[in-house]
């Protein structure tokens, strides 16, 4: 009992020490990300991702799926899974008839689940819910402008489920905190360079429930049936904005601060996912997943220096509905066959009306995925590695046209840490 102790012990410390970590999430370089909350995540890890996101009915119990918390209800009451990932993005964006082409990448999640009893599991860790990263400049009438943006914001979650005849049910409640920065940097070529920074700082509790029903067609064969709902709530926490001549060596000037409270939010949110998993001496499984966020009912009230025409940066963005729709598979060709016929080959695709809105023009997504799951020589323990091609612009003006190219790295460990071994 002292070694599964330590080894929980241990798990809960790796889990805690990346969620204090500021930067535990994937850097992301887009000039979208500096309008409203940034860039969402929709909680998938890297298995996930390779089969275009889809997790709201997968219920396998070797692979963490923290989009429907349902799920951790299939842990079996001998296993541990520790789930940590990371991704490299490499983007070629255009605007008009200028080209650029940046990387980026980092740390996106780290998750663990164990089991509780027999029809129970519980699941903590840290993903993102937003991403902001951008650096980009203009010329101005006598001078030019320089554009950044920083942060985002994270969820460090604990999630508990239970199952009964087929029916789980679950529910995360998460700690969402993070600084969101956005600087303009004006440069008049007659004065100094003023800094103009908008700080949004959010700490947050948010909660996500979650129910799958399996119904069992053969012996080999299964359908499952996943939901999750997150209701709209006000954010807290509170945002400002400062002014400072940077050539001086005076203080920032704070010319703006709120609360977020009544002010900020977050929306209604459904998530419905079905899944079709037959188990033999081959295994493979589809899914598809619709998801819909009611962005256009939310509040969110930025401060606006009106004097300032450099301020005008923050504007030009209203939220709408987003709406959400991926498929994806997974495919093992011998369960008992020789490595490469006992490799998980898995693809997907995607396509997504975002949350925002820019100068009347929706942003939208559309993507295509794959990957392969690798077994370490213990077998249990998975290597996973992703691919992904993503298209991202506005509609009907395009504004910026981005192109992605992602890969994705997931180690899934999953451990027997609860077997009693008979003493002979």
């Amino acid at each position: 009992m002292k070694k599964i102790f330590k080894k929980i012990v241990t798990g809960a410390l790796l889990v805690a020490a990346a969620v204090l970590t500021p930067a535990a999430h994937a850097d992301v370089n887009t000039p979208y990300s500096m309008y409203g909350y940034g860039i969402l995540g929709d909680r998938a890890t890297s298995l996930q991702r390779q089969m275009g996101g889809v997790g709201y009915a997968m219920n396998s119990g070797r692979q963490i799926n923290a989009m429907n918390p349902a799920s951790y209800a299939s842990i079996d009451s001998l296993t541990f899974l520790f789930d940590l990932g990371a991704d490299v993005s490499m983007l070629w964006s255009q605007d008009g008839s200028a080209k650029e082409h940046s990387t980026g990448g980092g740390l996106d999640y780290v998750t663990m689940q164990f089991p509780i009893c027999k029809f129970m599991g519980a699941s903590i860790g840290m993903i993102p819910y937003t991403s902001v990263g951008y650096a980009f400049g203009n010329e101005i009438k006598h001078g030019a402008v320089e554009n950044q943006g920083t942060g985002g914001i994270n969820m460090a979650y604990l999630g508990v489920a239970g199952t009964f005849k087929g029916v789980s049910l679950g529910v995360n409640v998460s700690y969402n905190f993070g600084n969101i920065i956005n600087d303009v940097y004006s440069n008049p070529s007659n004065s100094g360079q003023t800094l103009l920074e908008h700080v949004m700082e959010v700490r947050d509790w948010d909660i996500v429930i979650g129910a799958q029903y399996t119904a069992r067609l053969s012996r080999e064969d299964r359908m499952t049936f996943g939901l999750t709902y997150t209701p709209a709530k006000s954010l807290h926490g509170r945002t400002w904005v400062t002014l400072q001549e940077m050539q001086t060596e005076t203080l920032p000037d704070t010319v703006g601060y709120q609360k977020l409270k009544g002010l900020y939010g977050t929306p209604n949110s459904f998530g419905f996912g079905v899944s079709y998993r037959h188990e033999r001496s081959s295994r493979w499984m589809l899914e598809a997943d619709v998801t819909y966020q009611q962005w256009s009912k939310v509040k969110y009230s930025p401060i606006y220096r009106t004097d300032d025409p450099q301020a005008m940066v923050f504007q030009g963005a209203e939220f709408a509905d987003r709406l959400k729709y991926a498929v994806g598979g997974e495919w093992v060709p011998k369960v008992r066959g020789n490595y490469a016929q006992r490799m998980a080959y898995r693809i997907g695709a995607y396509y997504n009306d975002d949350y925002l809105k820019i100068m009347g023009n929706r942003v939208r997504e559309y993507g295509v995925t794959c990957g392969v799951g690798l077994h370490t020589p213990q077998d249990k323990t998975m290597i996973n590695i992703g691919f992904e091609w993503k298209n991202r612009s506005a509609h009907p003006a395009k504004l910026i046209g981005e192109n992605y190219f992602n890969i994705s790295v997931g180690v899934n460990f999953n451990e027997l840490w609860f077997w009693q071994r008979k003493i002979r």
